[in-house]
């Protein structure tokens, strides 16, 4: 495409999401729902949703936009204070690119399809900086309409030179909290030249001490124990896992780091067929065994892997505050010993 292609479809794909056009369809546009009147916070009862989103192309953002303020709503209604979307959720908007469409459509095996040739890096580099503005633009505003917190999922996009994976999170007034980035990639990533994070961050607010790792990041006992030592109480984890659904496949994650560090998990999914790849993923809600009815650890969780699904649950953080400060188990935390052998066997083994 020569240059003068690519402005000209940047400054219409620009035009489809411009301020005025996003907020006039949030704010007007059919069923869009009531204001809230204020996010009133019971430690007690904090109630949470996981949004377990089929993966779609779309060629207009108001159609995105559409299903996003859809789920929001949902979750509302159903009284949750905090709504989390899956990992990858502004790949979605990659259906604004002419003949996108048609490359998703292509073999299921990406080594067989048309899409193992694709310049990932370039198209993400191209309409990175389009979906960050139009992730600010429809969040913000449905966070601050529904008085609830909304953490939108993650989304690729460029950061100076190099494109990073990175979650949002936004406040009930719209304000954003802030962002974290994924800090351990998914093989494919690192294969399409996506940089890492390197630090992780935590948000206080009324609801708790939040935090937001990506997918791989769960993978990771040290993920959650970094989070915990750091205060976190709610660790949210958007999903979207390229692979055939398998239960012990899908239990490595967030269900045993939940037990080891003693905090509530979120695990929202991304689920359907993009360029070649099938995601699939349980959106669920999880606690410590001692914190939920069936002592199995999970709160709520979808009954399917493939499809739309939206779980619910209520977090008590007066419990979770009691339970670890007299845990049977995992309270005799050891850090003379882990400053011993930790500095210099993590140094040798990523060094030598």
């Amino acid at each position: 495409m020569s240059c003068w292609k690519e402005r000209l479809l940047l400054q219409y794909l620009l035009w489809k999401t411009c301020p005025a056009r996003l907020n006039r369809y949030l704010q007007h546009g059919k069923k869009a729902g009531k204001l809230n009147d204020g996010l009133e916070v019971n430690r007690r009862k904090v109630r949470a949703a996981a949004v377990q989103q089929k993966f779609v192309l779309y060629r207009d953002p108001l159609d995105y936009a559409g299903e996003m303020r859809r789920q929001v709503k949902k979750a509302a209604g159903l009284g949750a204070q905090l709504v989390v979307f899956p990992e990858n959720n502004g790949l979605q908007l990659l259906g604004m690119l002419p003949g996108m469409e048609k490359l998703s459509a292509g073999e299921k095996s990406p080594k067989n399809s048309e899409s193992a040739n694709l310049p990932v890096l370039e198209i993400l580099r191209y309409m990175g900086p389009v979906i960050e503005k139009t992730v600010r633009r429809i969040f913000s505003p449905l966070a601050a309409r529904y008085g609830i917190y909304i953490m939108a999922g993650s989304f690729m996009h460029p950061d100076g030179e190099k494109i990073v994976n990175r979650s949002y999170l936004f406040a009930p007034g719209g304000d954003l909290l802030g962002t974290q980035d994924k800090v351990h990639l998914f093989p494919t990533e690192k294969e399409w030249g996506i940089s890492r994070g390197d630090r992780f961050n935590v948000f206080h607010t009324p609801l708790g001490v939040l935090a937001m790792p990506i997918c791989m990041d769960a993978t990771y006992f040290e993920t959650f124990r970094i989070l915990q030592l750091m205060g976190a109480e709610i660790v949210m984890v958007p999903i979207a896992n390229a692979e055939p659904y398998h239960f012990y496949l899908a239990l490595r994650g967030i269900w045993p780091r939940v037990q080891e560090t003693q905090v509530y998990g979120i695990r929202s999914a991304l689920v359907g067929d993009f360029l070649g790849f099938t995601f699939t993923g349980k959106a669920g809600i999880f606690a410590p065994l001692e914190l939920t009815p069936g002592k199995n650890g999970v709160l709520a969780e979808s009954d399917n892997y493939e499809q739309d699904d939206l779980v619910t649950a209520d977090l008590d953080l007066e419990a979770l505050r009691e339970l670890r400060a007299a845990h049977p188990f995992l309270g005799d935390l050891n850090p003379e010993l882990y400053e011993r052998y930790f500095p210099d066997l993590y140094s040798r083994y990523f060094h030598n």
